[in-house]
């Protein structure tokens, strides 16, 4: 019993162990997100041509930067160069979509077909009240072993570093480019970010969020201005829900090579966990519905007059 006992005590302080030497690790991490225009491809930020933005954008954009990451000069400058270059492509625009992707949050809207669609369906509708629109990315965790561990850290905390950065960004572009509008969106666990940004953004009337399928643990903070699916119609969201037998069933079904329905097989998490109905597409009519109904509440000229 003594042996026993004496292992148990090793292996916990193994265990503490690892768990500290990551936490240190990922606070010691600075990752600053890697917001990309949609263009169909990855790519690295361009450094904008500072001659065509006011010396008053330039400075704001460095203020903040040195108010986020201090001493980091390389975070500082790579902050600045992206704040930078989206007010170069957001200036001449009406609204601005900011995406937030599920998983560990290193996609990029095109790999997500589901909001893929929904976005083309966004633009579509603002288009037709009369409003041009952008989509940006908010990948906000690089390819590693490390940026995973700062998603896992930050996710668990509700996002207390990557919110602050992305809402920081939002402020910048709505102070600076007049009648600016922004939805910050969300997918899975990429609506714990964009409910976090809201919540501080309360008292910033031109951000708006759209959110799909939130995961189960997460209550939602911001109420104003924001929408949130957590079912799409036709089956509801095992995860949204916390279904998790009939998570557990669906992930085992696969992993035997048990054959799914429709259904089961698009909703994933993760890529390997399966959550049955946590799969949002502009084709299903409660979604199309209420995203529609919420932008023509809130966008619509003659909504738009009456608040007044």
């Amino acid at each position: 019993m003594k042996v026993n006992l004496r292992k148990l005590a090793i292996f916990v302080t193994l265990v503490a162990v690892l768990l500290l030497g990551m936490l240190v690790l990922a606070f010691s991490y600075i990752d600053i997100g890697l917001p990309d225009l949609v263009s169909g491809q990855e790519q690295p930020i361009a450094v904008p041509d500072l001659s065509e933005i006011p010396e008053s954008v330039v400075a704001d954009a460095r203020t903040m930067a040195v108010e986020l990451y201090g001493d980091y000069q390389d975070k500082c400058d790579e902050y600045v160069n992206q704040l930078l270059t989206a007010y170069v492509e957001v200036k001449g625009q009406d609204f601005v979509v900011i995406f937030n992707p599920g998983g560990w949050g290193t996609k990029i809207l095109e790999n997500s077909p589901g909001w893929t669609e929904i976005c083309q369906g966004i633009t579509q509708e603002l288009d037709g009240l009369g409003y041009s629109t952008l989509m940006l990315d908010y990948r906000r965790t690089t390819r590693s072993l490390r940026g995973i561990n700062k998603e896992l850290v930050e996710l668990f905390a509700v996002y207390p570093s990557k919110a602050k950065s992305l809402a920081r960004r939002v402020e910048f572009l709505t102070r600076n480019v007049p009648d600016l509008k922004i939805i910050v969106a969300g997918e899975s666990i990429g609506t714990v970010i964009s409910d976090t940004v809201m919540n501080g953004l309360q008292d910033n009337p031109r951000v708006y969020s759209i959110q799909t399928g939130p995961p189960f643990w997460h209550k939602q903070m911001a109420q104003a201005r924001t929408l949130v699916l957590n079912t799409n119609g036709r089956v509801p969201d095992a995860f949204s829900q916390g279904d998790l037998p009939s998570m557990l069933i669906t992930s085992l079904k696969a992993l035997v090579g048990i054959p799914l329905t429709e259904d089961e097989e698009v909703g994933r998490i993760f890529y390997f966990i399966r959550a049955p109905g946590h799969d949002y597409n502009w084709q299903y009519p409660d979604v199309y519905s209420k995203i529609s109904d919420f932008i023509k509440q809130n966008f619509s000229f003659n909504e738009n007059m009456a608040s007044k």
